[in-house]
């Protein structure tokens, strides 16, 4: 791994276990605040809205900048945003800081990923992305864990002190082995930005990313309740199955960055359709509690094997100012994290048994892969023209 880019990807591995360790503290984050833990997951919520408001704004302020400093910026504003959520002393000052904390995720990826493309050539620009992206994966398998384990011996706010820690190792790493003249923006700064976002394709990339995500937290988000009630599982062996999907999340990235720079559009098709099969084959025979186990891990596999492609996506679309566009896609990933929940939940209210979930993910999949493929027609459409 390029040494630049394992500077991202440490500063990756920090937001990733950041965003995601509060769901295994969230009683102990309740019972030390003293209110309800609905109340306490609004925190994953309020961090979910930071990314989606704030990045955009964060990308459009710093458009004119040079990137260097604004990526060393953006992880110490996530080291500063974490610190005060470790000193919190009540709910809604640690509401504050992980919104703070938030603006500075999705502007970081999206310019991140730009930065990544910059430092390889044209073929490993997606491979590029993708091994930033590694760091996101592996807090599922390692930080989260070691996290949850932290704050349950410790006390959570001991979680939030040592993602600091790690915090101030990334900003040192971004100082000092990212090159200083790494894809400097166009002299055209935010104009060019916002210019790219009247281009059709940019708009389709983040369709894909948002229907792709919500396929995936429409079942993942009641995925304990399906493999306790569906496949017979117990709650302990639960959470080893979700260390098997953080398994497959990391093989996939590294799969899917490698696809990308053969064949990109092809590849996010190809895959979204695999998708749509898998949560149909878990539909019918999730209740065996094997196959069940072997289809979360593939399913780990699939939904990041299109990231990187996604991401490397918006960044070809958006070619003359993709800072923005890149941070947006984050945003969409996000504003699919919290629809799919959203239609997981009104799917069961309306009397979608647990076993029959995945069809709604199927069906989403579906939709992913038919903007996906007049994507791509147009592109081939645009080639013909040409």
């Amino acid at each position: 791994m390029p040494l630049p880019i394992l500077a991202l990807a440490i500063a990756s591995f920090c937001i990733g276990t950041s965003e995601f360790v509060i769901m295994g503290l969230l009683p102990d984050v309740a019972a030390d605040l003293g209110v309800s833990i609905p109340s306490a997951g609004l925190l994953v919520t309020g961090y979910a809205l930071g990314v989606v408001f704030g990045a955009p704004i964060v990308a459009m302020a710093t458009a004119p900048l040079p990137r260097k400093p604004v990526l060393v910026g953006l992880a110490a504003l996530f080291v500063i945003g974490n610190l005060f959520c470790g000193i919190a002393p009540n709910y809604w000052l640690l509401m504050a800081a992980r919104v703070v904390t938030a603006f500075g995720h999705g502007a970081f990826f999206g310019i991140g990923s730009v930065v990544a493309a910059s430092l390889v050539p044209r073929n490993k620009r997606a491979s590029a992305i993708a091994l930033m992206f590694a760091g996101l994966t592996l807090s599922n398998i390692l930080g989260v864990p070691a996290g949850t384990a932290l704050g349950e011996a410790f006390g959570w706010r001991s979680t939030f002190l040592a993602v600091v820690g790690i915090g101030l190792i990334s900003v040192a790493a971004i100082a000092w082995l990212v090159p200083s003249d790494v894809a400097e923006p166009s002299g055209g700064g935010l104009r060019d930005e916002l210019r790219v976002l009247g281009k059709l394709q940019v708009w389709l990339a983040m369709l894909i990313a948002s229907l792709a995500s919500a396929s995936l937290f429409a079942v993942f988000t009641y995925i304990k309740p399906y493999l306790t009630d569906v496949s017979g599982l117990s709650t302990a062996n639960v959470t080893w199955v979700l260390l098997l999907f953080g398994a497959g999340m990391t093989i996939g990235n590294v799969i899917g960055g490698r696809l990308a720079d053969w064949k990109l559009m092809p590849t996010v098709i190809g895959t979204l359709l695999a998708m749509a099969l898998l949560f149909v084959a878990f539909a019918k025979l999730g209740a065996v509690a094997a196959v069940a186990v072997a289809i979360v891990f593939l399913w780990g596999m699939l939904i990041f094997i299109v990231v990187p492609p996604l991401q490397m996506r918006v960044v070809e679309a958006a070619a003359e100012g993709p800072n923005l566009a890149a941070t947006l896609n984050q945003g969409a990933f996000n504003v699919g994290n919290a629809s799919g929940a959203w239609i997981g939940g009104l799917a069961i209210s309306w009397g979608v048994s647990y076993a029959d979930l995945p069809l709604v993910g199927a069906a989403l999949a579906l939709l992913a892969v038919a903007v996906a493929a007049a994507s791509h027609a147009l592109d081939r459409r645009s080639v013909v023209q040409t």
